[in-house]
C-alpha cells in the first residue's frame, strides 16, 4: 500500500525541510508544490500580489495528479504545500484514503523571522499576512497530526516521524 503525506502550513513554516526528510527516512518519493506554479503566479508572488483561488485551482490539481501518479507507480510520497485552505485539501487528500495531513503551526513572528532570513525565495515576507488571513487550520475531522515549529529543526522532524510511524 502507497501513503502520501501533505506537510502544510503557510509559507515559511518548514514545510520542505520536514517533507524532504520525511521523504529521506522513509524512502518515500518528495514533491515540492512550490514547482508546480505557474509562472504567471510565481510572477504574482514575486511582485507581492496575493494568489487567487482561481490561480490556486490548477496548482492544486497538477499536485493531485503528481500524488496519483506516484500512487499509480507503487511509491508513496511526501509533499510540501500549503493546503491553507479546507477545499485545497480535500483536492490534495480527498477520495484518497492512505493521505496523511501534518499541520506545522507556528507564530506569525517566528514565521516572518524565518521567511525575513531566508534568501532566494520568490514568496518575500510581506505576503505573510495574507496567507495567515486565508489560512484555515484544519480541522479535528481532518485527523491531522499538528506539530509546533518552535523547537530545533531536528526535534520538529523526529516528533513528526515518530507520529508518522505510530499512524501509519
Amino acid at each position: 500500500m502507497t501513503q502520501h503525506i501533505v506537510v502544510m502550513g503557510v509559507s515559511g513554516c518548514g514545510k520542505t525541510t520536514v517533507a524532504r526528510r520525511i521523504s529521506a527516512m522513509t524512502g518515500f518519493a518528495f514533491a515540492e508544490a512550490d514547482e508546480f506554479h505557474s509562472e504567471a503566479n510565481v510572477s504574482k508572488m514575486h511582485a507581492g500580489i496575493p494568489l487567487t483561488d482561481d490561480d490556486r485551482w490548477p496548482w492544486l490539481r497538477a499536485i493531485a495528479t503528481e500524488i496519483d501518479r506516484q500512487s499509480a507507480a507503487g511509491k508513496s510520497v511526501a509533499v510540501a504545500c500549503s493546503a491553507l485552505k479546507r477545499a485545497y485539501r480535500d483536492i490534495l487528500l480527498g477520495g484518497r484514503p492512505d493521505g496523511v495531513l501534518v499541520y506545522l503551526q507556528g507564530s506569525a513572528e517566528l514565521i516572518g523571522g524565518r521567511m525575513a532570513a531566508r534568501k532566494g525565495h520568490f514568496m518575500p515576507p510581506k505576503l505573510l499576512e495574507s496567507q495567515l488571513a486565508t489560512l484555515e487550520p484544519p480541522g479535528d475531522d481532518e485527523n491531522p497530526l499538528t506539530v509546533s515549529i518552535e523547537p530545533a529543526p531536528d526535534a520538529i522532524i523526529d516528533t513528526v516521524v515518530q507520529r508518522l510511524r505510530a499512524r501509519i
